[in-house]
């Protein structure tokens, strides 16, 4: 099985790179400052901005493996699984990151904002990417923030400060985010950014609980389609088919969560299969593994 930061805090983090603790509820780190450290593969209870001159060459994101450029940004979320399992090859990296926890964001306006910024979403394939003058401005932000931190003990009036410097931060992302999403061909992904908005709100809702796996023909009739042409569509796009699709999706859920440490069971249900053997059955013809098989790779 994969050996798994469990970063709960943003300071577990810190601490295993070796940089600094400057606050309860927030971590920021200057890989300039601690490399060489060790890779890791993270379960994020926070929240995360990676602002970096360099990456890893392979990085998992979810249940995806990605190769991400220079002078990129990746942002995750509590609940994501996200880094490079330790191979025992020290990094070298250039860069920033900025980990927070959610309770530093309550009852502070950035609180009901947050959601708001897709780029969050494990279904955000896209990194952000930045100009020179963009990582330049983030690092002069990131280092007056670090300043706070070391010249200021935690208060109620530094929190503010805090909050109002990653909501600056924020916006940036935003920028850059909403820049590349009108850089895409809109037609080319509207259908498949609209399904796979239909299959995460239909988890997040919970009505898998009800109506269990979403069917085609209820995807269809939810984005106004027929299933034939609907299943089209989708076909055109990927090349595959509509419930290919659902079912690749699921199973990627299966896998976050069995990462996690959760049993076949609880995820089962989790995911609204009526019995766990049914899944282990999705499982095995989705990725030619059975649950177990997957854990042991």
């Amino acid at each position: 099985m994969k050996t798994i930061l469990k970063v709960d805090n943003p300071n577990v983090y810190a601490r295993y790179v070796g940089a600094p603790v400057l606050h309860p509820q927030l971590a920021l780190i200057s890989y300039d400052e601690v490399s060489p450290f060790r890779s890791s593969l993270n379960n994020y209870g926070v929240y995360g901005l990676f602002i970096q001159q360099q990456f890893p060459k392979y990085l998992s994101y979810g249940t995806k493996s990605i190769v991400v450029a220079d002078s990129s940004i990746i942002a995750v979320a509590p609940g994501q699984i996200g880094g490079a399992e330790d191979n025992g090859t020290p990094l070298y990296i250039n860069g920033w990151v900025l980990l927070w926890s959610p309770e530093l964001l309550k009852d502070s306006p950035l609180e009901d904002r947050i959601d708001k910024y897709q780029f969050f979403s494990y279904f955000h394939t896209d990194w952000l990417r930045m100009t020179t003058s963009e990582y330049e401005r983030f690092s002069l932000l990131l280092a007056t923030m670090r300043k706070e931190m070391q010249e200021n003990p935690d208060s109620p009036a530094l929190r503010n400060i805090l909050t109002g410097y990653l909501g600056l931060i924020l916006e940036y992302c935003q920028r850059i985010y909403l820049r590349q999403q009108s850089q895409k061909e809109s037609g080319e992904s509207d259908i498949l950014k609209r399904f796979h908005r239909l299959l995460v709100d239909y988890f997040s809702k919970g009505l898998q609980h009800n109506k269990g796996i979403p069917t085609v023909s209820y995807c269809a009739a939810e984005l106004a389609y027929s299933a034939r042409y609907f299943g089209d569509m989708i076909h055109q796009a990927t090349g595959g088919t509509a419930i290919g699709y659902i079912h690749t999706f699921v199973i990627d859920q299966a896998k976050n969560f069995l990462m996690k440490g959760l049993s076949v069971g609880e995820v089962a249900y989790l995911l609204g299969f009526e019995y766990p053997h049914h899944l282990s059955r999705l499982f095995k013809n989705v990725t030619g593994l059975t649950p177990s098989q997957f854990l042991q790779e």
